[in-house]
């Protein structure tokens, strides 16, 4: 098929569907981008231009099956094992041993810890805490893990099940974590079983309110590198869901390039390690956003 050209209304009404059903915006310096990506779906579905596209996955009864593959498209999926570093060993050193300290005591009876890696891309961050939470010591001893790792992209759920990597996916991961959790199958390097056990994946739109409603409890909360793809409303709304899904006290880590200032008052910046991570704050007492130093 001859490449489309996507004309500025087309581009304009995809935009706008897409951050209606999902929250991603994307700028009008990204209609290539977004031609390019779109032009293999035409071929796919066997459509004859863009106008045709938007009218298909708004009205036609398959039209469901084809957001996903929309979603798809529009999604950037670059990352790696042990990635950012510094924020993993403030969840190591710091986050974690402050969780579980909390769950301590004979009158406490909550002995999960439930982390959730909102955006998990093809797997390697959920992963990722999986081994760091395993060389804590968990689950044993009577504590339980419950880690979720969320996309909005079946294709890159397909893959993050299949849990077989490449040399670049870890090219930031140490020979004893490569020998200790993964194995060499020739085709690629696969997560050990029980990594990969310590792992639920699900579908999950974030600016979904009537999904994100079943997500509560959530001790620690990881998106990051996501937020930089909604505008300040829609970061507003995915924050809000996260406050929502968190305990009491619960950290939310978003990516060393985003931030929730002036976003929200909902979350105060804490120092763990010298790393600026943001903690639930009871809703009596929102106020200004102070950098604390924590001691855990």
């Amino acid at each position: 098929m001859e490449k489309q050209r996507m004309s500025r209304e087309s581009f304009i009404q995809l935009r706008d569907f897409i951050y209606e059903k999902c929250g991603i915006y994307l700028q009008e310096n990204k209609t290539y981008f977004l031609e390019d990506r779109l032009q293999r779906r035409l071929e796919a579905i066997n459509l004859s231009g863009y106008d045709e596209y938007i009218y298909f996955v708004r009205y036609d009864p398959k039209g469901a099956d084809e957001l996903r593959e929309l979603f798809n498209s529009v999604t950037t999926n670059e990352t790696s094992f042990f990635r950012d570093s510094g924020q993993l060993e403030a969840f190591r050193t710091g986050i974690l041993p402050g969780v579980l300290e909390k769950k301590r005591g004979p009158d406490r009876v909550d002995r999960t810890i439930r982390v959730w890696s909102a955006g998990c891309s093809t797997g390697e961050e959920p992963y990722t805490l999986a081994m760091i939470m395993a060389e804590a010591g968990l689950p044993l001893n009577g504590w339980k893990v419950d880690i979720l790792a969320s996309d909005i992209s079946e294709q890159v759920l397909g893959s993050a099940k299949r849990a077989v990597y490449g040399q670049y996916a870890l090219r930031n991961t140490g020979e004893n974590h490569l020998k200790r959790y993964f194995v060499n199958g020739g085709g690629g390097y696969g997560v050990r079983p029980e990594i990969r056990d310590m792992v639920r994946f699900a579908n999950i739109n974030l600016s979904d309110s009537a999904q994100m409603k079943f997500i509560r409890g959530m001790d620690v909360i990881f998106c990051r590198n996501v937020l930089i793809y909604f505008d300040d409303n829609a970061k507003r709304k995915v924050v809000g869901h996260f406050y929502d899904s968190l305990a009491e006290g619960g950290f939310l880590v978003v990516g060393f390039s985003e931030s929730l200032f002036n976003l929200t008052r909902a979350f105060r910046p804490v120092d763990v390690n010298r790393c600026v991570i943001y903690q639930k704050v009871q809703a009596n007492t929102v106020g200004g956003g102070v950098c604390v130093k924590m001691s855990l």
